[in-house]
């Protein structure tokens, strides 16, 4: 069992920057893949970011490469998104979550109850 814990959300003007945090309690974080999504009003969940348990693999979306980082510090049991030149289309409840298995875009079994990113024009 996995607990996720996010932080980090907030207003921001467009072209900022914000850095989202992920901390998960429980047994062997480390051994997890880990995921963030988003979903914004109206819109169904999308996939945003994964990173292997060891944060040697890593991929991002289409929508926010060059823009979005993804990483982890296991010693700290957290995980990361890396925000910059927001855009008002990144305005969404940005979720975390914890896969046992390979992870990617569609393989999770943990979740946190997300954090709200509101980009201002």
């Amino acid at each position: 069992q996995v607990q996720l814990v996010e932080s980090g959300g907030g207003l921001v003007q467009a072209g900022g920057s914000l850095r989202l945090s992920c901390a998960a309690s429980g047994r062997s974080f480390s051994s997890y893949a880990m995921g963030w999504f988003r979903q914004a009003p109206g819109k169904e969940r999308e996939f945003v970011a994964t990173i292997s348990w060891s944060g040697g693999i890593s991929y991002v979306a289409d929508s926010v490469k060059g823009r979005f980082t993804i990483s982890r510090d296991n010693a700290k049991n957290t995980v990361y998104l890396q925000m910059s030149s927001l855009k008002p289309e990144d305005t969404a409840v940005y979720y975390c979550a914890a896969s046992a298995g390979v992870g990617g875009t569609l393989d999770y079994d943990y979740w946190g109850q997300g954090t709200q990113v509101t980009v201002s024009s």
